[in-house]
């Protein structure tokens, strides 16, 4: 390939090769269900709109998460610190118990509230939109906390830290 040419998307692989250059943060969905708490470790989590505040999460429709934010109608978002890839790593996995040794308190929401993360809000969903295999929930952020410290980052499939320029 030269320079900036642009190649059909042939394969799956392919997109997920060049989605990957983009750089993102990594955050932990939490949600509490007819009692019981859900998480799911996401990278496609943005910000949308300042008035009202709002932000986007994006999450895949076979994971109980899914159905439980669905279901439920609200979740938190925890922003993960520099120092917590393992805790990325423990919530991305499926089927295991994900909030055992794990420090947590419940919101307003009742929804499940990681502690000693970057930051942490609360949201209400607005509204859900099918995307492929992913549900996108349109929320608008309730209650929010942020802490001094450095995001975990995630870039081409690797966990990494933020280097300022």
């Amino acid at each position: 390939m030269k320079g900036n040419e642009l190649l059909p998307l042939e394969d799956k692989e392919r997109f997920r090769n060049v989605i990957g250059h983009f750089a993102s943060g990594v955050s932990i969905i939490t949600v509490n269900h007819n009692g019981v708490d859900f998480g799911i470790t996401a990278s496609a989590v943005s910000s949308l709109a300042l008035e009202p505040p709002m932000l986007l999460v994006c999450v895949n429709k076979s994971t109980g998460t899914c159905h439980a934010i669905s279901d439920e109608g609200s979740f938190t978002v925890n922003i993960l610190a520099e120092n917590q890839k393992e805790l990325a790593l423990k919530f991305a996995r499926a089927n295991t118990d994900k909030f055992n040794g794990v420090s947590f308190n419940y919101g307003e929401l009742e929804n499940p509230i990681l502690t000693n993360t970057l930051a942490q809000l609360e949201c209400m969903v607005v509204e859900e939109v099918t995307g492929g295999t992913h549900s996108v929930f349109l929320a608008e952020v309730l209650k929010a906390h942020a802490e001094e410290g450095e995001p975990l980052v995630y870039f081409r499939g690797k966990f990494g830290q933020f280097l300022e320029t």
